[in-house]
């Protein structure tokens, strides 16, 4: 027990450092306006260089990454079922999560491509 919460403790603790890491690491960034637009041979630029995509498809893909990660913590599950109770009370909650997740998505029409 202690052991499992000494790695808690040392995952919830290691992305904080690496936060404050990079914030006093980093150096000040000030934006020039001549230096973040677009060049094209010492012209103004003829189009714009932003090209405009669909934020559905942006919405489906975030959605896709996040059912495949939830799918690759899925995987390990049918080892795990072998053990305690208390486990098998979290897989079974984290299934009803992503069912309820699913649910919403589908409600909400999310996932169909128009």
């Amino acid at each position: 027990m202690v052991m499992m919460s000494m790695a808690m403790v040392t995952a919830a603790l290691f992305p904080v450092l690496i936060i404050i890491a990079t914030l006093v690491l980093n150096k000040k960034m000030y934006s020039n306006f001549e230096k973040s637009t677009p060049f094209e041979c010492g012209f103004d630029p003829h189009n714009s260089a932003r090209i405009p995509f669909s934020l559905r498809f942006f919405i489906l893909a975030v959605l896709f990454l996040v059912f495949d990660i939830e799918i690759a913590l899925l995987m390990p599950i049918p080892t795990m079922l072998n053990m305690n109770s208390m486990i098998k009370a979290v897989i079974i909650m984290f299934c009803l999560i992503l069912i309820m997740g699913l649910y919403h998505e589908w409600n909400e029409s999310s996932l169909e491509w128009k």
